[in-house]
Order: structure tokens, then C-alpha cells, then sequence
């Protein structure tokens, strides 16, 4: 049976060789099919090929049903840590301090979850959002730099504690006055002085919290930028602590992914090639890429609305621009990085 390549699954079998269209060899008769050889087919400009339809096709459904029970397995642990945090910052905000025993508590059964997790993108998608954006904006993040400090080879427990920083990286806003934190509109530039002081209070009252110091340190620098643009005290990235730049990356991702009172979320690959250009000089180049490098993958077979109103599925990334797809939908194949007058407005699962 002959099919387009992007209606290949894993699990089919080449039922003859296949070649692209300069006439070269790419993979042999027989091969059973993985996400990695249809993607390899697309590389290599082949359109169609012979197949095999796969046999035990019911089992890409089973891995999505299993990613979809891992999800909701996951989210009580999701609601806890936002919960816990709220405690923690509503604490903060009448005694200058919090109970440090609620952090591991929550962070460790969190952690334990986040192992079995692949798929980022999904659990980025599955979270929910509502008004209180400073308190899932500090989940997100400590569970973000969590995953970034693994992929960039830190030890398990050195990540969890960069985790764990994340999570506190925002406790000083219970000290910012609550009509500059849901200001919808931009601040003034006096406004924002006040607004940057959250860095400062953080650090302080992690230090009066707890005898770590990293958190606090986290906390201090988080909005500090490699090329001394930041603040508070706009230091250059020889002085910032590396879990800091890991949380600065998780920071930025987040507020842009997330509602806010003056700026609605903007599309994940859209915040990704933000973060991209953001890497040469503002963030962490190491701490950037690992993220984009990791999370790429996980929108392969996510679901889209374009900007022309159509559904459709991610079915391949495209080399020469990671951060715009091809997309199949009902009638057609759109190729993103060709098509620059379509774009992607929502993600989902």
C-alpha cells in the first residue's frame, strides 16, 4: 500500500526500499518503522513509500492512554504544590517568613512524578490556569528549572534543589502592594522600581525562612541577564549562581506561556523562538538550548489551531526552522516555515 509519509505510524513495515527523489537510498525493505525513521523519510524529502500497515497499531493508542493516566495521576501533586504555595506566600506576607518544612513536603512527592514524565509539552498543557497566576507562575517554574538542571547533567539531588529554589524564586511579590502585582496595564517607571524590589524581599525572607541559601540567593538574581541587563544589582553571568540562570530560563518561559492581568499567553513555539533569541546574550545559552532541545520533540502530534481557523496536528519539526512545523490538517499539509502569512494560535493535547 502506498501512503504519504506523513501518514506513516510506528509499527508500519517498508513493504519496498525507499528512495528520495534524487534517486538516493534511504532505508531498506522490511524495516519496521519508528518515530525516528518516518521523521528520517521526511529529512530526506521522500514523499511516498510502500508499506506494511502496522499490526499492532493499538498500541500507539495505549501509550497516549498511558500518557493520559500518568497526566492525571500527576495533578493532584499539581494542585498541591499550588496550594502550598499560596500558604507559603499569604504566610509570608504577615510575618515575613514561611514554614520551610512545607516546601519539601510538597516538592518531594512533586519530584517523585516529574521522573516518570516524558512528554513536557503535555504537562505543561495539562496544567490548569486561573487568576491566581503567581501561584501556578511558581509551580511552573520550580518544576521547569527541575527538568532543566536535569537535562544540562546536574545530579538528582543537585536538581532538585534548583527545583526547589524555582518554586521560591517569586515569595518576595507578597510584599509587592497588590494594586501594582494586577496592574493591567504597563508600569510606570517608578512603578517598576517598586516592582523589582520583589528580587530583594525574596532573598530576605528565604534567609529568615530557612538556613539554605541557595533558594534565597535564587530568589536575589532570578531576573539578573548574562550581559549585566538585569537587576537587582545587574551583575554579569560569572556572578550568577548557575541554578539562577537555570530559573531565569523557567521564569521567562513561564510568564509568557501563562495569562496575565496585562498580557494573554502567547503560543509555546512562538515563547520557544523567543527564548531562542533570548539565549545569545540575555539567558544562559547551555541552560536555553538543553530546554528547546528537549521540549522539541514533545509537539510532534499535538493538536493546533492555525491562524486560518483550521485544526490540525504537528507531525513534523522542520530543520531549517525549528520553531515552525508542518502541520497536517483535513485537507493539506502546511509547512510553516514556508507559509509565513499562516501561524499557530493554540497548542493542545
Amino acid at each position: 500500500m502506498k501512503v504519504h509519509v506523513t501518514d506513516l505510524k510506528p509499527g508500519d513495515r517498508l513493504a519496498a526500499d525507499a528512495f528520495s527523489e534524487s534517486g538516493l537510498h534511504v532505508m531498506q525493505n522490511g524495516t519496521p518503522l519508528t518515530e525516528e525513521d518516518i521523521r528520517k523519510l521526511m529529512k530526506h524529502g521522500v514523499d511516498y513509500v510502500d508499506i506494511e500497515p502496522a499490526v499492532q497499531q493499538p498500541a500507539v493508542t495505549l501509550i497516549h492512554s498511558q500518557q493520559m493516566e500518568l497526566l492525571q495521576k500527576t495533578k493532584p501533586y499539581l494542585v498541591q504544590a499550588v496550594d502550598g504555595f499560596e500558604s507559603m506566600y499569604l504566610e509570608a506576607l504577615t510575618t515575613g517568613r514561611f514554614n520551610e518544612t512545607m516546601v519539601d513536603d510538597i516538592m518531594e512527592p512533586l519530584v517523585d512524578q516529574l521522573k516518570e514524565h516524558k512528554d513536557i509539552v503535555s504537562l505543561m498543557l495539562c496544567i490548569d490556569q486561573n487568576d491566581d497566576y503567581t501561584y501556578h507562575h511558581s509551580m511552573q517554574v520550580g518544576i521547569l528549572s527541575y527538568y532543566i538542571a536535569s537535562w544540562l547533567g546536574f545530579s538528582k539531588e543537585e536538581a532538585y534543589e534548583a527545583g526547589r529554589a524555582g518554586y521560591l524564586h517569586d515569595i518576595g511579590k507578597c510584599q509587592i502592594p497588590g494594586s501594582l502585582l494586577n496592574k493591567p496595564g504597563k508600569l510606570t517607571p517608578e512603578e517598576f522600581e517598586i516592582m523589582k524590589k520583589h528580587t530583594v524581599y525574596g532573598h530576605d525572607i528565604i534567609r529568615d525562612s530557612s538556613p539554605d541559601t541557595i533558594p534565597a540567593l535564587v530568589a536575589l538574581q532570578h531576573h539578573e541577564r548574562d550581559d549585566g541587563s538585569g537587576y537587582p544589582h545587574a551583575i554579569e553571568k560569572n556572578e550568577i549562581h548557575p541554578f539562577s540562570r537555570i530559573t531565569a530560563v523557567a521564569d521567562v518561559f513561564s510568564a509568557m506561556s501563562m495569562n496575565r492581568v496585562y498580557q494573554s499567553k502567547q503560543e509555546l513555539l512562538t515563547v520557544m523562538h523567543e527564548l531562542h533569541t533570548m539565549s545569545f546574550g540575555k539567558l544562559s545559552a547551555n541552560a536555553t538550548q538543553a530546554f528547546i532541545r528537549h521540549m522539541l520533540p514533545n509537539f510532534i502530534g499535538k493538536n493546533v489551531i492555525l491562524s486560518t481557523g483550521e485544526r490540525g496536528t504537528i507531525v513534523m519539526t522542520n530543520p531549517a526552522d525549528f520553531f515552525r512545523p508542518l502541520v497536517k490538517t483535513e485537507t493539506s499539509f502546511v509547512d510553516l516555515s514556508s507559509r509565513r502569512d499562516i501561524g499557530i494560535d493554540q497548542i493542545f493535547l
